[in-house]
């Protein structure tokens, strides 16, 4: 295997194991409500058929989810303008306070960890990581 095929790997393996160590480690909101809160908050509001499609469920599992999302108070339904029978779905403000509260946490959960587990040089190496991702993620725009 090509030395940047195996980087490309190892890099995946391991920031996936990093982000999934914050979720299991931080958030409070199910994984099926902070997608669909991130969403919502990042896109804005949409029908349940759109946050289905994007987020490769069925349209009956995602209204569960945003059922459950309204029973919280972390989403709002309103009317379509352009289509008075469909529902267009919302975050709320206790939605955007839920889903930045798992954020901030994921946050402090990585900044113990890159604290506790690496010395001043290690952080020195990272520092550069989130300009060069954010880099690699352009090609995607």
């Amino acid at each position: 295997m090509d030395p940047i095929d195996e980087l490309a790997a190892a890099l995946r393996q391991s920031i996936g194991r990093v982000v999934r160590a914050a979720r299991r480690e931080a958030d409070a909101l199910p994984a099926t409500h902070q997608t669909t809160l991130g969403f919502l908050h990042r896109e804005g509001p949409m029908t349940i058929a759109e946050l289905a499609r994007r987020r490769g469920v069925k349209h009956q599992g995602q209204s569960r989810t945003v059922g459950e999302l309204a029973d919280l108070g972390y989403v709002e339904r309103t009317v379509s303008e352009s289509d008075r029978r469909v529902s267009v779905i919302g975050i709320s403000a206790a939605g955007r306070v839920a889903l930045q509260r798992d954020m901030n946490a994921r946050a402090d959960w990585l900044a113990t960890a890159l604290r506790e587990e690496l010395d001043d040089e290690e952080r020195a190496l990272l520092e550069r990581m989130p300009e060069l991702f954010e880099r690699i993620a352009r090609r995607a725009d």
